[in-house]
């Protein structure tokens, strides 16, 4: 499924309310509309300032049976379901009030999230969605739980995250279950009516952890892997501050207000779990992922190595050469005075208004390898600084009219240096980015250079554009 390549946000607020599953408290929660690039914040209003909170996975700061999000003194609890229903109905932007510690639990599921979102519907921003494409395989593993987690590339660009889980619990009521989700159009459908669940003989050791006290089994799944006696309901009741359970105590199996609403639903929730947990991203990302026992440390690792990647690709500039260029050599040579055998670059793939990517091919005709050297030709580093100057002279004459009439000259080259050789079949990609704002003809330009994605040169340059060339009665007008 292609997704949308804009930002969306609610049409109007949708509002919640219900009790928070460990904590127990009763909470209000409203999802309002937020501006473009707003992302997903969490506001606490019933704390002075009505602080928030950003969700993303550096604010993590407890994973114990759900994800808690922490900034400052400011708190919010079991934030996975909220955000896998925003995440999955293509909701980037929302500002997500609540009046207590923890998002509620509804009946356990996402649905009533994801119907409340649907009928309030949703609207299309200006700016772009953020996405990130996996394009190499990234991996976690947790070894003392027993957890793999792996993402790779889509077999087609085209298509949005899917996701293959495997559970395995070595119990009698619930063995190695899958599930899988092929598209974020089929959540609503085959994941978000799945709940949470627990084994009961979990219950009693949760409970003492201060955990689950707004737990009931109309809002989990619990797995009684046995029959149980009064007397051991009534002692796990008792740890929870209740009365009673409200559960038959001479059958084993499921134990809850109504049957499993898929044969292999916990690994179905499992799934739910884990988007959103990689909602904390911040970004749609584009790749398979394969799951293998997870849980909600697990997800958020999972999440922090992708986060990694994420800033590091996002940091470096696009070196694909397989695109096409915004500018060709008879473009460019309609704006660089240079001619052979000095042009030194052959396409432009990309410029905005701070940077400009170019490359050079370089081919054992270039005159210069005949003396450098015979028998073994090397690129000289001078020449590498002059064309990655010629990338940022296009950038520059690209600003001023009839460029043909103007040149640049380099007033001063600073921290150069060469990091590896440049041979006759390389392809230099060259990224310039602007230091400070062009300013009475001054171009400031940090400059790099690539081969098949690893740095071989840099330079900060500095040139000034002069209109030094007048028109003849050949030129074109």
């Amino acid at each position: 499924m292609i997704q949308s390549t804009k930002q969306h946000t609610l049409k109007a607020k949708a509002a919640f309310k219900g009790v928070g599953l460990h904590t127990g408290e009763m909470c209000t929660l409203t999802v309002l509309p937020a501006d473009e690039n707003h992302g997903y914040k969490f506001q606490r209003t019933d704390l002075e300032g009505e602080p928030t909170i950003d969700a993303c996975a550096k604010h993590v700061s407890s994973t114990l049976r759900s994800t808690t999000l922490t900034q400052g003194d400011v708190e919010v609890h079991t934030t996975e379901h909220i955000l896998a229903s925003l995440y999955a109905s293509g909701i980037d932007n929302a500002l997500i009030q609540l009046d207590a510690r923890e998002v509620p639990i509804l009946d356990g599921s996402a649905q009533v999230y994801i119907e409340g979102f649907a009928k309030v519907g949703t609207e299309i921003q200006e700016a772009d969605r953020k996405f990130f494409r996996i394009r190499k395989n990234i991996s976690f593993a947790d070894k003392e739980r027993d957890v793999e987690m792996l993402i790779v590339p889509n077999d087609n660009e085209d298509e949005g995250l899917r996701l293959t889980v495997m559970v395995d619990y070595n119990s009698p009521i619930l063995g190695t279950q899958h599930a899988r989700l092929d598209g974020l159009a089929d959540f609503a459908v085959e994941i978000a009516p799945c709940r949470t669940f627990v084994f009961m003989k979990e219950v009693k050791a949760l409970a003492e952890q201060g955990l689950i006290k707004g737990g009931d089994v109309d809002n989990a799944v619990v797995l009684a892997e046995r029959p149980y006696s009064k007397e051991e309901l009534q002692s796990i009741a008792d740890s929870m501050g209740r009365d009673e359970l409200g559960v038959v105590e001479d059958e084993a199996g499921v134990v809850s207000t109504s049957a499993l609403r898929f044969s292999n639903e916990p690994a179905r929730h499992k799934l739910l779990d884990i988007l959103g947990d990689l909602a904390l991203t911040g970004r749609y990302i584009q790749g398979h992922v394969l799951a293998a026992r997870p849980g909600h440390a697990a997800n958020v690792e999972f999440a922090k190595e992708i986060c990694k990647k994420m800033i590091d690709f996002e940091s470096k500039p696009d070196l694909r050469t397989d695109r096409e260029p915004i500018l060709d050599i008879n473009a460019i040579s309609k704006l660089l005075p240079h001619r052979y055998p000095f042009l030194l670059v052959d396409s432009i793939l990309e410029m905005n208004e701070s940077s400009i990517t170019g490359l050079k091919n370089v081919s054992m005709n270039e005159p210069f390898f005949q003396g450098h050297f015979p028998g073994n030709p090397v690129m000289p580093g001078v020449l590498q600084v002059e064309a990655m100057a010629q990338v940022g002279g296009v950038f520059a004459l690209s600003s001023v009219e009839e460029p043909e009439f103007w040149s640049t000259y380099f007033m001063k080259i600073d921290d150069v240096r060469f990091k590896q050789k440049v041979l006759p079949g390389d392809c230099i990609v060259f990224h310039l980015e602007l230091i400070s704002p062009i300013r009475r003809g001054l171009v400031h330009m940090q400059g790099k250079g690539y081969v098949r994605g690893k740095l071989v040169s840099q330079a900060i340059l500095l040139a000034k554009v002069i209109k030094d060339r007048v028109p003849t009665e050949n030129s074109e007008n």
